[in-house]
């Protein structure tokens, strides 16, 4: 099979602020915007929890657009002609302008408690040009260069100087508080390893030690040989998890030990991510008949003091949906918020079973390879 190289054109805005160009560009130029200040984001050190809480009132100003079922939006700041990118474009990224980390960010303040400058990286993936759609809608060639764009993006965060952990994510629909119905994502680089990454280092550095081999690989032979399997390709195993936090809960985990982060991955492997991400959002999105909100979060190996990635982590793509019924919704509550122990108000054998009846195209279809060309 032949590989489609992706050009991709950098372009900045006025304020500094980068935009990256995946596909076609006619040679536009960037309009000037206004050049604001940011406010005083920064971290908070909670010292009873022992982990940071990032300050970030740009959030608060950033613009809403109501769903429509158009192919563009007059609205939408992501659509082709908007704020962001005031022309035609195929697929691109830019620094948010609401950013809750930079890369040269403001002093800290000097307070009464521990305080930390906010450095890192917040990024805007947009999929398509296209207003409505989503991962299982996407056309083959769109959805493998989404895939190739995560892989060329992570792989500069991670080799940016003080980025300790890179998380792609996305989050979908009014009910996990999305304020844009445009498919895009994000990508955070975060100049320090946060708790819950942290403790999945610490267990697998604990499980090595006591028993002498990979935890996650033994997760992927259990879940393999479970009901709860969804999908099984070469490279990744699709399967609702064993313990999860939240009702329709999916994990797609790669399978060979040693692909740690996006970049690790070899053509099949993204081939296979490709079906397994199409599969798992049309799974959701004929569950109910419409379209299911969730958190999609991408797992990649955190970096070690040294630099090197965490060992013993597999890359996996784990989607956390709030629904629990096709009418009722999980609110992450006291007990969740407090403790840390969650409540999942079903059985995950019982929604394996649903979202295995659920039949989709995804095995179906070809998608090429692509991979970035930064000419």
């Amino acid at each position: 099979m032949s590989i489609e190289q992706v050009h991709r054109t950098t372009l900045r805005h006025a304020d500094g602020r980068y935009l990256l160009l995946y596909g076609d560009h006619g040679g536009d130029e960037l309009p000037p915007l206004p050049v604001g200040e940011h406010p005083p984001l920064h971290l908070r050190w909670n010292a009873l929890d022992a982990r940071w809480t990032a300050i970030s009132p740009a959030r608060n100003t950033r613009p809403q657009s109501a769903p429509t079922a158009d192919a563009a939006a007059p609205s939408c700041p992501l659509c082709p002609g908007g704020p962001e990118v005031p022309f035609a474009y195929e697929a691109a990224v830019f620094e948010n302008r609401f950013p809750t980390l930079l890369a040269d960010p403001p002093a800290a303040p000097d307070l009464d408690g521990g305080t930390a400058t906010s450095v890192g990286r917040c990024e805007v993936v947009l999929y398509t040009p296209t207003h409505t759609g989503s991962l299982a809608t996407l056309e083959p060639r769109e959805l493998a260069r989404v895939i190739a764009i995560w892989a060329d993006r992570s792989q500069a965060l991670w080799a940016a100087d003080g980025h300790r952990h890179v998380l792609v994510f996305e989050n979908r629909g009014e009910g996990v508080g999305a304020t844009l119905a445009h498919p895009h994502g994000q990508i955070y680089a975060l100049g320090h390893v946060p708790l819950l990454v942290r403790n999945r280092v610490d267990a697998l550095a604990r499980h090595r030690a006591s028993e002498g081999d990979c935890l996650t690989c033994g997760v992927v032979e259990r879940d393999t040989a479970s009901e709860r399997v969804l999908l099984d390709l070469p490279g990744f195993l699709v399967a609702v998890p064993f313990a999860p936090d939240w009702p329709f809960e999916i994990h797609v985990r790669a399978k060979r030990h040693g692909v740690r982060r996006m970049h690790d991955l070899d053509a099949a492997e993204r081939h296979d991510l490709a079906v397994a991400l199409r599969d798992v959002v049309s799974r959701y999105d004929r569950l109910f008949d419409e379209p299911m909100s969730y958190m999609m979060v991408c797992q990649q190996a955190p970096a070690a003091e040294d630099g090197t990635p965490a060992e013993d982590w597999h890359l996996a793509f784990e989607f956390l949906p709030p629904n629990r019924a096709a009418d009722r919704t999980k609110f992450r509550a006291s007990v969740e918020t407090s403790a840390g122990l969650f409540i999942n108000d079903t059985i995950p054998e019982t929604c394996a079973a649903m979202l295995a009846e659920v039949v989709t195209d995804a095995r179906a279809v070809t998608f090429p390879e692509v991979s970035v060309d930064a000419g």
